[in-house]
């Protein structure tokens, strides 16, 4: 039986939909399994692959049992330890994102997370400033893994205000490539400052105008073809996104890269362990990464953070802060 003092604060949903069908109630509070921590939760960013969950576009995949929750990354304080947890102590400052396999769940007042899949938060930084930055694991990784970004080369950053490509314009910089970043209009002025060579509006400028690239990366998932048409010889395209709307399509044109064309498309989906976390905190002391926060929400302002992300227009990350 769950009582009072075992329950906590979570942003959940009854039913498929749009933001609004976000609510904040209470979920029974989680103990740590062997190997996980327990996490007091400080504050999450709101990223765009929830929203398609909420939607019910996946509901093959992620059932129709509700309540739901949703926040995939995390900052706050280890509270406790499950048996057998090894390298993190009660109290330390921690930052994560939750497995592919557990889904949702970081927008609430406890989570519980395996061990690995957290690091220590760089000493002296905000959690709120903290939270626009575990999604930066995703742009190191297609950047120096996926791309192997070399000095000296040219990079494309489609959707270069945004979660991931603002994290990627600023390490495109400092692996000393030169940084084109599309943007809306708007937040032009907010990718140079990013240190972007050029910043160019996504709607003025059609792709073939653009010139070539080394590497792309692409935050949006649609036009691959037309995109990956941009290489150079020996250049490389890596995205993490795909076409919600079409999903097939972008597959089918990941696995066609691979057979014809100029370039293969790279394709995979942030899934970082506490080494990866180590080398986003190591950025953000060296002074190679900022984290950019457009808004913070509480936690009650939930559906509200979630429909400024529909509406399009963030510069860096929507924070919702949950103590």
């Amino acid at each position: 039986m769950t009582t009072r003092d075992h329950m906590m604060r979570a942003a959940l949903y009854d039913r498929f939909g749009g933001p609004e069908v976000l609510y904040v109630g209470e979920a029974p509070r989680p103990e740590p399994r062997p190997g996980e921590a327990l996490v007091r939760v400080r504050a999450v960013s709101v990223n765009g692959g929830e929203a398609f969950v909420r939607s019910g576009k996946y509901r093959v995949l992620t059932g129709r049992r509700f309540p739901k929750r949703v926040g995939l990354d995390l900052v706050g304080e280890v509270a406790a330890l499950g048996t057998g947890t090894t390298g993190l102590g009660v109290g330390d400052r921690v930052w994560g994102v939750l497995g592919l396999t557990s889904g949702f769940g970081s927008a609430a007042e406890y989570v519980a997370v395996p061990a690995d899949r957290l690091g220590r938060v760089p000493d002296g930084l905000d959690p709120v400033l903290a939270a626009a930055l575990p999604i930066g694991t995703t742009a190191i990784t297609a950047l120096r893994d996926k791309a192997r970004l070399r000095p000296g080369e040219s990079l494309l950053v489609r959707g270069a205000a945004g979660g991931v490509g603002h994290a990627a314009v600023q390490l495109g910089r400092a692996h000393g490539a030169e940084v084109t970043g599309l943007a809306r209009a708007a937040n032009l002025d907010f990718v140079r400052e990013l240190g972007a060579d050029h910043a160019v509006d996504h709607r003025a400028v059609a792709p073939r105008d653009l010139g070539r690239f080394d590497v792309v990366l692409d935050t949006v998932g649609t036009e691959l073809a037309t995109y990956r048409g941009l290489l150079t010889p020996g250049g490389r395209m890596v995205t993490i996104a795909l076409d919600h709307r079409r999903p097939a399509t972008t597959l089918t044109a990941i696995a066609a890269s691979a057979v014809h064309g100029r370039g293969r498309v790279r394709f995979f989906s942030g899934d970082p362990r506490r080494p990866l976390l180590d080398d986003l905190a190591r950025h953000v002391a060296e002074g190679t990464l900022r984290p950019m926060v457009d808004t913070v929400f509480p936690l009650a302002e939930i559906a509200a953070a979630h429909q400024a992300l529909a509406d399009g227009g963030v510069r860096g990350k929507y924070v919702v802060r949950v103590d």
